[in-house]
């Protein structure tokens, strides 16, 4: 084998996996962004939940107050 022939099968496998390579991982972050904002908005609910929750037992022990008074 001829060491032409060497380096064609050698960068021409590496003209292939090299673009496959930085298409991944560029797949990859996008994925991971997606999935970063996706848990922001999950927990900006959990927090929206968490404030009702407090803003509902308020309410509750002011109604149990009004009927202790009575």
């Amino acid at each position: 084998m001829d060491w032409i022939q060497v380096l064609v099968i050698v960068f021409g496998n590496a003209a292939w996996v090299l673009p496959l390579f930085l298409w991944s991982r560029s797949e990859s972050r996008a994925d991971n962004r997606q999935m970063l904002s996706m848990m922001q908005g999950i927990q900006s609910q959990i927090i929206a939940i968490q404030q009702e929750i407090k803003d509902f037992h308020g309410r509750l022990c002011a109604i149990e107050e009004r009927y202790r008074n009575k």
